[in-house]
């Protein structure tokens, strides 16, 4: 049986199909937040929406050393070969071994998601055609993401709020934001954001 599709998603879906593309052939669209706001939930029914488009994962380029530092290797290794209309090679990072263990291959397709903490970063907002911001405050998300991890990764995010509270003051995502999604029980909720783009 096939599951049924949510309206909101169909209807963003759609909505950002339209949109012009802005990396290359590639409509690039951001999904940021604070972690543990439900970024890769999100994005993974969205790609669903959006008929099975790929999703990279910004924890897939991270480090334990270079929690946000990844801004060079995205631009090197996704979005140089992707506005060239080419497929891109990213290696991705395995947090158990604490080394770069495979290399994914992306193609450029209509629509590419891209999630994590700080995807609305300067660095990549001239290469997006919209930024979604999953509109939940910091301390909620950090009390989901420590309850989602259980009491394993508790020295991990000792060391990550602090990284993303710096993060985020040096280089804030939400106020660019083109789109505020809230998730609630009976499903999503999109609105527009405060970035204003005309």
């Amino acid at each position: 049986m096939t599951p049924v599709q949510d309206p909101v998603l169909t209807s963003l879906a759609a909505r950002l199909h339209t949109l012009a593309p802005s990396c290359g052939p590639v409509r690039l669209i951001a999904v940021d937040g604070h972690a543990g706001s439900g970024k890769s939930t999100f994005a993974g029914r969205l790609a669903e929406a959006l008929g099975g488009a790929p999703v990279v994962h910004t924890d897939d380029l991270a480090t334990h050393e270079e929690l946000f530092a990844w801004s060079d290797r995205f631009q090197e290794q996704v979005l140089a070969p992707l506005a060239r209309g080419g497929t891109a090679r990213y290696e991705v990072y395995d947090w158990v071994r604490r080394e770069f263990a495979e290399v994914r291959e992306l193609a450029p397709a209509p629509v590419v998601l891209v999630e994590g903490v700080g995807t609305g970063r300067r660095a990549l907002r001239p290469y997006t055609a919209c930024l979604l911001w999953m509109e939940l405050a910091s301390e909620r998300s950090w009390e989901r993401g420590q309850l989602r991890d259980g009491p394993g990764l508790s020295a991990f995010w000792d060391g990550w709020i602090p990284a993303e509270r710096a993060h985020f003051a040096a280089d804030p995502s939400r106020p660019h934001a083109d789109l505020l999604v809230h998730q609630g029980q009976m499903g999503y909720e999109v609105h527009v954001g405060p970035a204003d783009r005309t």
